[in-house]
Order: C-alpha cells, then structure tokens, then sequence
C-alpha cells in the first residue's frame, strides 16, 4: 500500500461482484461495507461472503466496515472477518468513546488489528482526540458525515467545517495520518466533487472515499500536488539540504524544518503523478 493513500473505495459486502470491481478499480484501499450499504435481511449472506473474500490475500488492501457496536449483528461480524487472513484493517462505524476502541481492541480482534474510528455523531466529535490516543491499534480517525449532518441538523455543508476541523486537529495531534474526507454522496456530480475535494484539502483531509469508481480520478487529481507546488517542494528540499538550518530563500519565503517536512511530504505524493 503507498504510504499516502488517497482513495477510500467503498463497496456493499452483499455484492460479490460489486467487490471485485471495486479491487480492479485502482483504489488504493477496499473498504467493504457492512452496514449501510447492507439491509438487515442480507447482513448474514455479506458477512459470509466478505469472509469468504478475505480467506486469501487480495489484490488490494482491504478494510472492512462492520456493524456499529450496539447493533445486534457487530459481534457475528467481528468474529467472522476479524481472524482473516487477507484483511488489513477494521472501520468501526459511530464511535463515540475510546472504552468502544479499547474494548475491540483488546476483547474482539487479534492484538495488533489496525483500527480506524469513524466520528458520526456530536459525541463522537467531542471525544474525537479521547478516541484518537485510545490504543496503539487505532490507526486513524474520519467522520462519517451524512449521520453527522442528521444528528446536527445541518443544511449547509459549511455547518460540518467546524468538526471537519476538529477531527483533522485531533488525528494530528495524536500521531496519526490526516483523515481521508467523508465521500460525496452524488456520483454524477463530478464537478462538485472536485470542488469539496479541494475545500477539503485546503481544511487539512489527504484523500476522500468514494462510493463509485468514476470518482477516483477526480479525488486523487485533486489531492495530488500541482506542478508549482512540486517545483517549490523541490526547490525548498534542495536549499535545506545544502544548508540544513532555518533561512531565506532568494525569493523571500523563509523555511524551517516544518516547511522542509511539508514539501517532502508533497514530494512524496508528486512519485505517484
């Protein structure tokens, strides 16, 4: 898996060859979801099926969203899908403790797991550093934004930048990657994707998930580095290494270790262009 991973490609457990798209799409991660995109009448054929999926090693990482904690179907899904062998990861949906982590974490799964905590309610997004610093195995947080906007009866997508914010200082703060943004329910509106991926990237998200494979071309366009931002990168890498201490470049911009990490960061991202 790239060190920087930019597509999140979400995929119902209940549709094996829906899932197999989905490996083929160029994601670089799987997400195969059961719950939402699951009706209870099916979640026992996913759960089933993803296990199945998961015996062998697949082509792409694969992370598995169960069931939310309090519901009736999330310890049958942890028991089937968390001992597989090809799976790389859990999503743990509506979060809203660091008990809910640690208790996974230590009672549920192998040790050593990596888990990633969704935040979909106001709670969630209070606790959000609590859960971030919850367990080693916790290995990133994200918000899961259309349950956030029912629970905070947000109209607007700018009601929601305040817990973008919140959750993006969280995660750094705790040690852990940026989060990836929340997806963009509409899959035609290509346009409207790349301009909330670009809002998202200037709030601090690196990558989005996406519920179709049309959108990760727009996704990763979008949080892959410009041309300028590369040739400044470069140009700030190089001054640092001919002198590693804080200093002026010939055009005035000032850099220190900060801005060096950044613009290694955008180089690193730039070898996937």
């Amino acid at each position: 898996m790239t060190a920087f991973p930019l597509t999140w490609l979400y995929a119902p457990g209940d549709r094996p060859p829906v899932v197999a798209k989905a490996l083929a799409s160029g994601a670089d991660i799987v997400v195969v979801d059961l719950e939402d995109a699951v009706a209870p009448d099916r979640k026992a054929y996913a759960r089933a099926a993803t296990a199945e999926l998961l015996a062998e090693l697949p082509p792409v990482p694969v992370h598995v969203r169960v069931n939310a904690l309090d519901s009736p179907w999330a310890g049958q899904d942890l028991a089937a899908v968390a001992p597989a062998p090809g799976l790389c990861a859990l999503r743990l949906p509506k979060i809203t403790s660091p008990a809910e982590v640690v208790r996974i974490a230590q009672h549920a799964v192998p040790a050593g797991l990596p888990l990633y905590a969704l935040l979909e309610t106001a709670l969630g997004v209070e606790q959000a550093y609590a859960v971030a610093t919850a367990h080693p195995s916790l290995r990133g947080i994200a918000l899961g934004e259309a349950d956030l906007r029912a629970d905070l009866g947000v109209r607007h997508d700018a009601g929601l930048d305040w817990s973008r914010s919140r959750v993006i200082v969280a995660a750094r703060a705790a040690g852990l990657p940026p989060p990836a943004q929340s997806v963009h329910p509409d899959v035609h509106d290509l346009e409207g994707l790349a301009a909330s991926c670009a809002r998202g990237r200037a709030l601090g998200f690196l990558g989005r998930a996406a519920i179709h494979p049309r959108q990760l071309p727009v996704i990763e366009r979008a949080f892959l580095p410009t041309e300028e931002e590369i040739e400044q990168a470069e140009t700030i890498v190089k001054a640092a290494a001919a002198d590693p201490g804080a200093q002026a470049l010939p055009d005035g911009r000032f850099i220190d270790t900060a801005v060096v990490t950044a613009a290694q960061r955008t180089l690193s991202l730039a070898r996937r262009r």
